[in-house]
């Protein structure tokens, strides 16, 4: 696992530089995120041309954390975990629950901890130590010096061998050309960055200048086996995955359902997971573009996702073909899901960061602005609040918001609350066989849900 004291640190860039590096020696790695983040995964991917795999213990469970890694691991040989904010930041600030410290302790990960060192010298010392000590398990086993002078790398690896015992295992100085942008929803996407393979083979080079690659194997051998894992963390591992297989073997003998999934530059986020299941289940991907494609393909069902739709809302009002037809779609009872992003598509209009509003599918009731703040972040659990066809009584669907937007209507067929219980509100638009809101669902975590959708 690649962690850090804190966000900013590194940590995705690093964890890419590793994963090139890795593939030039001939290794096939396999990558994973902890937490919910989308954007992260698509880096990851851009280098390793596979998707990498999010590790969310509020939505998937232990069970389901141990199943990803197991599932993405098939067929390579060198699993890299990239960390969520700071190693001990978890979903509450009373705690580590839900943080990379507990992914690495439940999956039996080694940690390396990626320092930025800037503006300091002495001062990592303590830090680095306080990291390698806090904790009822020591995971940390390696430290790399990000942003560090070469002149004082030597000695400060050194000291900070000296007083944890932990070995600094490479050192990477201030790389001015080698940085990512970030924008209201954390970085911005891999096919925004010019030449971002350059920069990846860059700091790929600089890394390999000084990483102690016999220890990174040290490291790594130390690493638990999956299945003892899953057996030691959690007896209902087995029973989790047995009833998911029964409602995957359910589906069998039926008529494959083709489910049209809007993926372009205004909707890119997905989970990995999510997308599986629709597969195990028996349904047939059809990828298509909002903002290049004339209309929906020949499918049964879709799915408009997150994104970025506030960023391209010119062209996907321009395309006046594709908002027909998913709007016909609509009014002929198609099974539609969408959320976030495609949520505010679904909308009667947009308007930008800049303050220009476009007209969208007109599907749903209500407009879209941004706010100069988070309107909802965070862990959610979504459940029935009047009666409707989706969800059902006994129904929790797990989810994360994280948007700056707002909808003049954002539904209220479905009660959202925090896990901790003490904030909720009322959220989803339904009409006809569309269900939408604001909501990033994880289907693995309600199979009845997912299952209604694909039956429908």
């Amino acid at each position: 696992m690649i962690c850090a004291p804190g966000s900013g640190s590194g940590k995705t860039l690093i964890t890419c530089a590793l994963i090139r590096l890795l593939m030039r020696k001939g290794y096939s790695p396999a990558s994973f995120k902890c937490g919910p983040d989308y954007i992260d995964p698509m880096f990851h991917k851009s280098v390793l041309g596979i998707p990498s795999r999010n590790l969310d213990l509020f939505m998937a469970g232990k069970e389901g954390v141990l199943h990803s890694l197991s599932k993405g691991f098939e067929g390579r040989d060198f699993g890299i975990i990239e960390g969520v904010m700071g190693f001990f930041d978890g979903s509450s600030p009373a705690g580590t629950e839900g943080s990379s410290y507990e992914i690495s302790c439940i999956t039996d990960t080694p940690a390396i901890l990626v320092v930025n060192t800037k503006g300091m010298s002495s001062s990592i010392i303590p830090l680095v130590k306080g990291f390698c000590e806090y904790g009822e398990k020591k995971r940390i086993k390696g430290i790399i010096l990000n942003n560090i002078s070469p002149s004082i790398a030597g000695d400060i690896s050194n000291r900070i061998f000296e007083e944890t015992g932990i070995p600094v295992i490479a050192s990477l100085p201030v790389m001015r050309d080698a940085g990512l942008q970030s924008r209201h929803l954390g970085l911005v996407l891999p096919n925004e960055v010019p030449e971002l393979l350059k920069i990846i083979d860059m700091v790929a080079d600089e890394l390999d200048k000084t990483l102690d690659f016999t220890k990174l194997i040290e490291i790594a051998d130390k690493a638990g086996h999956l299945e003892k894992s899953a057996q030691d963390q959690t007896d209902g591992y087995k029973k989790e995955w047995t009833v998911r297989e029964e409602h995957v073997q359910g589906n069998e003998g039926q008529k494959t359902v083709r489910i049209g999934i809007a993926r372009d530059e205004a909707f890119c986020f997905y989970y990995e997971d999510n997308l599986e299941l629709l597969q195990e289940l028996g349904a047939q991907i059809v990828f298509f573009s909002p903002i290049h494609d004339e209309k929906i393909p020949e499918v049964d069902r879709l799915i408009l996702g997150g994104g970025y739709p506030e960023l391209y809302a010119k062209e996907l009002s321009q395309n006046l073909t594709m908002l027909r037809s998913i709007r016909d779609a609509a009014e002929k009872g198609m099974p539609i899901l969408a959320e976030c992003g495609g949520f505010l598509y679904l909308l009667e209009s947009l308007t930008t960061p800049e303050g220009e509003e476009y007209r969208m599918a007109k599907v749903l009731k209500g407009r879209a602005q941004m706010r100069d703040k988070l309107s909802h972040f965070g862990y959610v659990n979504v459940t029935k609040n009047t009666e409707n066809k989706f969800i059902g009584d006994s129904e929790v669907i797990k989810g994360h918001e994280f948007h700056y937007y707002e909808a003049t209507d954002e539904g209220d067929i479905c009660l959202i609350s925090k896990p901790s219980g003490k904030r909720s509100w009322r959220g989803y638009q339904a009409y006809k066989n569309v269900f939408a809101g604001f909501a990033h669902l994880y289907y693995p975590s309600s199979l009845p849900f997912i299952k209604r959708f694909i039956d429908a």
